[in-house]
């Protein structure tokens, strides 16, 4: 039915609206589409985006710093430094999972309203991020818990999103294109998520690697994202300028490549989905 609407919604669009102004009319009616979708028959609603890292984090702290002694003196609040971690890489995984099969997924939408394919994708990672800024009010609670008290360098949060929001949007315009000719890859991403989750200190110090998997960490663009932002929660700090660089840097090469490759296959799209 949501599908339905907002076809015949896009359709009268095609006569009257230029195409940017159709794109973001259909982005904001996709991620208001998807908020509802969510959450709907749940009884906590929206909570859960609270809730849901702050179990996390419960758990994780319990087990990495009584049975594993993960915890650091350099760390001045472990749940802190946990629940940063998990928040910030959930965002990346949300978005690029969900985008991955976004233009699959809006087939029945592609074949009969004519609109800019790289719509679909993009939403998907606007609604991670949605979900994250509710998320942040989880963080929150800790930090007030901690009492680690929110200080002024908050203002880079903006900043932050710009960065993860342009990165991720590139993956998902990447995987998606993927995804249309090889449905492989929908499944091979999710070892990939695993296996990038273990690499990057979440849940445990960066100190403890060795010397080799630090120089490796410098390849790793989800390090520095939660350095980012453990930079400015938890040790309170504005992050410094060559990390300001590195993180763009990583969010333009991503939407770069991504948006090289999605707009030389969208053309063949609609042979496949």
């Amino acid at each position: 039915m949501a599908d339905t609407v907002l076809q015949a919604e896009t359709s009268e669009l095609d006569a009257w609206y230029p195409d940017r102004t159709k794109a973001l009319y259909i982005l904001s009616q996709l991620v208001t589409r998807d908020f509802k979708l969510k959450y709907r028959r749940s009884a906590l609603g929206v909570a859960w985006s609270v809730l849901n890292p702050l179990l996390m984090m419960a758990v994780m702290a319990a087990v990495f710093s009584t049975l594993m002694k993960f915890s650091s003196d350099n760390i001045p609040s472990y749940p802190l430094y946990i629940i940063l971690g998990n928040v910030t890489f959930a965002l990346m995984s949300d978005a690029t999972s969900q985008g991955m099969g976004s233009i699959i997924g809006a087939a029945s939408l592609l074949k009969k309203v004519k609109v800019s394919r790289w719509v679909f994708p993009v939403e998907k990672v606007l609604f991670a991020v949605v979900n994250f800024v509710f998320s942040l009010v989880a963080v929150l609670v800790v930090m007030l818990f901690v009492r680690v008290y929110p200080t002024w360098t908050v203002v880079v949060l903006p900043l932050f999103l710009i960065y993860i929001t342009l990165f991720c949007s590139g993956l998902s315009l990447l995987l998606s294109a993927l995804s249309v000719f090889f449905r492989d890859v929908m499944h091979l991403w999710g070892v990939v998520l695993t296996a990038w989750t273990y690499a990057t200190p979440l849940f445990y110090p960066a100190e403890i690697l060795p010397d080799w998997m630090m120089k490796v960490e410098r390849f790793n663009p989800m390090f520095h994202y939660v350095a980012y932002v453990r930079e400015a929660l938890l040790y309170q700090r504005i992050p410094t300028l060559r990390l300001n660089i590195i993180c763009l840097g990583f969010a333009l090469i991503s939407l770069g490549i991504g948006f090289a490759v999605f707009r030389y296959a969208q053309k063949k799209f609609i042979l496949y989905i």
